[in-house]
């Protein structure tokens, strides 16, 4: 087997190469070797100093997760800084692709750092729930200051080349290979270099770090690791480097034995799963050209999507004041980005570029893939399939976005139905990362695997579905939004509800969701469905509508956003439920959180027993990104096994025997693993799944 370090010695530098495919993880065997190559190199009379490089297309870029949790061996990458920055002649990190936790902790202890153009560096630690574990905070604040310190910690986003230069992270960046620079640069250094620990923390005592703190912690509430990533910028600044660093190891292992840590690790892996698919077929059908029927904001928002990713996009719409408007909203929506700063104003000019439009379906005959993003109707859905069947090419694959219509019943009107596909997108198209992939009975793999593809070379993450009411993610949001109704039937307010789930870890509450998304919206889907929400019902019937009409389960200012409780709806709910002669009652935070999540994880459970979701972390996928589940909590299936599945069927039959709700009883997925002290990820791994 091939050593994943090497190292070579050539006119007095020493160069140490790290070849640990495929992104050269920073596992065992790596810190080991890059320990023993400065031991060798150290003992050569000619070393003036070293260089750190990486083949392939990346620096080091991370830990290996793998090893997370389990017992490490020496040398810690602690003890591997220590040594790299003790080391008596300067050592330069050479870096391109990523440079990202631990593998930035390598280049933060070098006592140079050359960057090719296009590097991305950061400590992404904290979207793991967790912290850098080898004094990545302390190092990276003495080199940049405690302001930006925090906020590149805290964000865990990595800043690119120019930035990092900018910043005096980076002390070169060049456009060609950076080994050349970083030997130049090598030769160029003092000796003995100057360590990173000795440098002195600017800001420690800023104004302006205290603002940034305390709002960073008004916005993580909750959260362990950015808390912790305070302390340790605090411990940085007031105790020695050793002491301070010490401390974070601790507190590292602390956080990657907790439940906000292994959440947010199952989240990595799960959405790294759901992408998967094994077919026969490969990837499938290479997507260049794409039409979107439907100008709206859910077809703007798609169009959007592939123009970003450099795919040609028609957009049809029936008419030309349709289009105008719709083109209007997608340059609207690129001014504030450039305003933000997120893309440049040329790179807006180009996705807008990449965008035109026509009034005729007959425009897609030359499309690979088509996607019908027009309102919920049925009758007009089958229309538009039957002509483009008609229209484009026998191997152009014709998707729908619908939310929770019957797309086999769309695709009935098809002769080929093994090219028709749901693509459910969320809204906003262009921002939400979500992809429904719903196959349906005679969906081919080869379009499935198309669909998967491109739904990743937009940047989404997609997440394959069965065909049922709602799919995956509207059909759980429907059984929770019962719940919520039945909580201001029995006593709750809407902010109540709201609090709740945001005390929870939502960023928005279910019925504020509701007045943005208008709830003319949910009450169509309930007449179509046949069920009823008392008061829910009675909301749209009094006109209110949501934010469109300036009023919903709050009220609205003009020209603003932010919900307000309203005496007007409280009174309305207090008719509902005289008219049904409920007594109100009172309800806790937690009461309110179980009688909302719960049921959520047994319909969940239905979805697993009815196949209509492959894994449960597919759910916990479609929760995380679509319907702002918590991320620190892992997804409601995820978050099911740190409550205890017993614990939630048990909860699920008394809120049955109360209300007289049958769909309530836990499923009989739920009850077996629960009877067997198992969890979904046990159901996941196909023991109990083989043995059902």
């Amino acid at each position: 087997m091939t050593e994943p370090v090497t190292w070579t010695l050539d006119n007095g530098i020493g160069r140490i190469e790290i070849d640990n495919p495929p992104v050269n993880a920073l596992s065992n065997a790596v810190r080991k070797g890059i320990s023993d190559a400065l031991k060798a190199l150290g003992d050569e009379r000619s070393l003036t100093a070293v260089v750190i490089a990486c083949a392939g297309r990346t620096f080091i870029a991370g830990a290996d997760i793998r090893e997370f949790g389990k017992p490490r061996q020496p040398p810690t990458l602690a003890e591997l800084c220590d040594q790299i920055e003790r080391f008596p002649h300067p050592v330069v990190a050479a870096l391109h692709g990523t440079a990202l936790g631990g593998g930035f902790e390598i280049a933060l202890a070098c006592h140079a750092r050359v960057a090719a153009i296009g590097t991305r560096i950061g400590l992404p630690e904290v979207k793991l729930g967790l912290i850098p574990g080898a004094g990545g905070t302390n190092r990276l604040a003495r080199i940049v200051g405690a302001v930006e310190a925090l906020q590149i910690a805290l964000s865990g986003d990595p800043i690119d080349s120019d930035r990092a230069h900018a910043l005096g992270l980076v002390d070169k960046v060049t456009d060609g290979e950076p080994v050349s620079q970083a030997v130049a640069l090598a030769r160029a250094l003092k000796q003995p270099p100057v360590p990173t620990r000795s440098l002195p923390i600017e800001g420690a005592e800023s104004a302006a770090l205290e603002e940034r703190i305390a709002k960073a912690l008004s916005k993580t509430a909750g959260q362990h690791a950015p808390a912790a990533i305070v302390e340790s910028l605090r411990r940085a600044i007031a105790l020695p480097f050793d002491e301070a660093v010490a401390a974070d190891r601790e507190t590292f292992a602390d956080l990657s034995a907790g439940a906000q840590s292994k959440a947010l690790r199952h989240a990595f892996f799960a959405e790294r799963q759901a992408a998967k698919f094994d077919s026969p077929v490969g990837s499938g059908k290479r997507i260049e050209k794409v039409a979107i029927l439907g100008a709206g904001t859910m077809g703007g928002g798609i169009a959007m999507s592939f123009a970003a990713a450099g795919i040609a996009v028609l957009l049809i719409d029936t008419g030309t004041e349709a289009l105008e408007r719709g083109l209007a909203r997608i340059q609207s929506n690129y001014d504030r980005s450039v305003s933000r700063k997120s893309i440049s104003a040329d790179e807006a000019e180009r996705r807008l570029a990449r965008i035109a439009t026509a009034t005729d379906r007959a425009s897609a005959a030359d499309a690979d893939l088509v996607i019908e993003a027009v309102f919920e109707d049925m009758d007009l859905k089958k229309q538009i399939f039957s002509d483009l069947e008609a229209i484009c090419a026998p191997d152009c694959i014709l998707a729908s976005n619908t939310s929770a219509l019957d797309i086999d019943a769309i695709a009935h009107v098809l002769k080929h139905r093994d090219r028709f596909v749901g693509m459910h997108f969320f809204s906003p198209a262009n921002v939400m990362k979500l992809c429904e992939i719903v196959r349906g009975a005679d969906t081919s793999a080869a379009t499935i695997a198309s669909a998967i593809t491109v739904a990743r070379r937009i940047a989404k993450i997609p997440v394959v579905s069965g065909n049922c009411d709602g799919f995956i993610g509207n059909r759980m949001v429907a059984k929770r939004s019962a719940q919520v109704d039945r909580l201001l039937q029995q006593g709750a307010l809407p902010q109540q509800v709201d609090a709740a789930l945001k005390a929870f870890g939502f960023p928005m509450g279910p019925l504020a969701i509701n007045d943005m998304s208008g709830l003319d919206i949910g009450y169509s889907i309930r007449k179509r469905r046949g069920t009823s929400f008392p008061i829910a019902d009675a909301v749209v019937e009094s006109g209110r509508l949501g934010q469109k009409t300036g009023g919903g389960y709050y009220r609205y200012e003009a020209g603003s956003r932010t919900p307000i409780a309203d005496p007007e709806v409280a009174a309305l709910i207090e008719q509902v439920r005289a008219r049904l002669g409920v007594v109100p009652r009172e309800f806790d935070e937690g009461q309110m959180i179980e009688r909302m999540i719960y049921p959520l994880i047994n319909e969940g459970a239905k979805i697993l027993e009815e196949g209509i979701a492959q894994r449960a972390s597919d759910i916990d996928v479609v929760w995380l990104n679509g319907y702002g589940f918590p991320r620190w909590r892992g997804g409601p299936m995820f978050h099911a096994g740190t409550v205890g599945l017993s614990e939630i069927a048990q909860k699920l039959t008394l809120f049955a025997e109360e209300t007289g709700d049958a769909s309530l009883m836990p499923s009989a997925l739920l009850v077996r693993l629960a009877g067997a002290g198992a969890t979904f990820d046990d159901w996941d791994k196909g023991t109990l799944r083989d043995a059902a």
